[in-house]
């Protein structure tokens, strides 16, 4: 399907909502039903007062069976004292058991597991103390019903009838399939996953391959080690793979790993084409963004029973190698962005999700132009511009779980992606090129200056951006962001004459908003500063004004919501 559909699809079938519960599930209520179909609910106090050093996770797959026996291994340095410990497991799996420092503990009065909360005694643990759990469980995981949007687990089979199994978990949490902290902050300082198939299959995952084995009862199992992924950005892919492996020499002086699993039922053609595009997207995220941020693991792409989601060096990709004249592969442009924009720089909350999706959206009208030019990227912001839908601000300034934010009916929807791209473009074009950049090097890398090996994952809100960009601009840029990102509604441009002379007024703007604008007088060009929102100009009359000709700033367009009234309609 064409990026397009695919989003729009996104939004028809987001059924999420918010699921409010109190902060503390040891003295509280439980979670309400439901709870692990979303992710990003706020941490507990317990959750907080940890620091998340290592998870060692054990999977066993039995794809004619659709089930899962896991071993998780979690180690934990707690910052302040507590006494029970919570974390997130889909109630789906049956627990049999759990150990603290290899000390069983028993179920009847040492844990419980409420609606996916799952809540763990500890007898008391202190500051700076160091414990390890070790929870083993197994069940039929969550099965997805149309992933990546309706997530959980995909038990797909090839065209030759061999299993073909994928996760994608970005919408419901990492509780799906593991123990962990269901939220953005939640992420261990690195991950070893052992996983384990039936022989003559592959399983590609995060990080770097640290080797195989194969077992007497004819299973392989493949182990990986990623440091800080993403919690969503975690991934099982299962199948039948033949492995494409190439190196990328970067302009930074180092060499990156590029692997691409795919079918061995796949046109080798057209996945000799698509790995091709590997270098290129690399060379071009480098100069516009900076390093690639998992140099030392890999870039890594595995080809999937669904269309795709960004997971941490191993991104999936389900695009089935088709073109749609663009000149590039939209899905695997895309969700490489999120190695920079989601998985290097995390947002903090999902409420700030628009840091991921909306630069991650940018990139390929960037790309376009960095391939063929100016018209090819305009074309792209064109189609952007036609979805918007302007119900809900990209930033509400509370707290949010990926329920709200990605559904249409109670959050931006779609718009943290096309809105969030065409705000970013109007940004550029404002403050310049070379501030616009830094920015979001500084963004993503916590220094303008990034090198292999001297930046570290970072998470972000909005509001770090915004005193970012001031920065870079030199002057105080919140007027921007608070018309743009907290309000929902676009601004307006109104024109008035008074004889030969013209009025232009931005209106529906959140406060003051001395944005330019450029104005075209029977060919002649205006730059009007708009410095106290509105400036008037030379217009004889019976002039032709052409407001903003060369589309530099985003704001009400009445012929574009015709547009979207009239194909409502139908």
């Amino acid at each position: 399907m064409n990026r397009k559909l695919a989003l729009l699809l996104a939004a028809a079938t987001a059924a999420l909502a918010a699921l409010p519960f109190a902060a503390n599930a040891q003295t509280s209520a439980a979670p309400p039903a439901g709870f692990t179909m979303t992710t990003g609910t706020p941490r507990t106090s317990e959750q907080t007062s940890v620091k998340f050093d290592h998870a060692d996770l054990s999977f066993r797959l039995f794809p004619e069976e659709k089930r899962l026996d896991g071993v998780a291994e979690l180690t934990f340095t707690a910052t302040a004292p507590f006494e029970w410990m919570q974390l997130e497991l889909d109630d789906a799996f049956a627990i049999s058991a759990i150990a603290m420092d290899a000390e069983e503990i028993h179920p009847d009065d040492g844990w419980r597991n409420d609606n996916g909360r799952l809540s763990i005694d500890l007898a008391g643990v202190e500051a700076g103390q160091t414990f390890r759990l070790r929870i083993a469980y197994s069940g039929k995981p969550h099965e997805a019903k149309n992933a990546p949007w309706d997530g959980g687990f995909v038990w797909g089979t090839t065209p030759n009838g061999k299993p073909w199994i994928a996760t994608a978990v970005q919408g419901e949490g990492c509780d799906l399939f593991w123990p962990c902290i269901d939220h953005p902050q939640g992420e261990p300082d690195r991950v070893d996953l052992h996983i384990t198939v039936p022989a003559g299959l592959g399983a590609p995952s995060n990080g770097r391959f640290v080797g195989k084995s194969d077992n007497a009862d004819g299973t392989t199992t493949w182990n990986w080690s990623a440091r800080q992924p993403d919690t969503y950005a975690i991934a099982l892919n299962v199948g039948p793979y033949v492995e494409m492996a190439d190196d990328y020499r970067s302009r930074f002086g180092n060499v990156v790993p590029m692997r691409f699993w795919r079918l061995e039922t796949a046109p080798a053609d057209r996945a000799a084409a698509l790995f091709a595009e590997f270098p290129k997207m690399l060379d071009f995220y480098e100069a516009t963004i900076g390093p690639f941020p998992f140099g030392d693991e890999k870039m890594g792409v595995v080809e999937t029973p669904h269309l795709g989601m960004e997971h941490q060096t191993i991104n999936a990709y389900g695009n089935a190698y088709k073109l749609d004249g663009k000149g590039y592969d939209w899905l695997l442009q895309h969700e490489l962005a999120h190695e920079w924009f989601g998985n290097q720089m995390t947002n903090a909350d999902w409420d700030d999700m628009w840091l991921h999706e909306g630069f991650g959206t940018y990139m390929q009208p960037l790309y376009a132009r960095w391939l063929n030019g100016d018209r090819y990227m305009e074309a792209e912001l064109v189609d952007m511009r036609k979805t918007l839908a302007n119900r809900f601000p990209l930033v509400s300034g509370r707290s949010q779980d990926s329920g709200t934010v990605y559904n249409g009916e109670t959050g931006p929807g779609l718009d943290l992606y096309y809105k969030g791209a065409l705000v970013a473009h109007t940004l550029r074009l404002l403050i310049g090129d070379e501030a616009f950049f830094r920015s979001l090097r500084r963004l993503v890398y916590d220094t303008a200056d990034p090198r292999p090996g001297n930046f570290r994952p970072v998470y972000r809100t909005t509001r770090d951006y915004i005193r970012i960009v001031s920065e870079e601009a030199g002057r105080d840029m919140g007027w921007f962001f608070r018309t743009y990102v907290y309000q929902a509604e676009l601004p307006r441009l109104e024109l008035s004459r008074e004889g030969d002379r013209a009025v232009l007024s931005w209106s529906r703007t959140a406060g003051d908003f001395p944005l330019p604008v450029e104005v075209e007088v029977d060919g002649r060009l205006t730059d009007l500063d708009m410095v106290s929102g509105r400036a008037a100009f030379d217009a004889p009359a019976g002039s032709h004004i052409l407001i903003d000709p060369h589309n530099k700033v985003l704001r009400h367009l009445d012929f574009i919501e015709a547009f979207k009234a009239r194909n409502a309609s139908n």
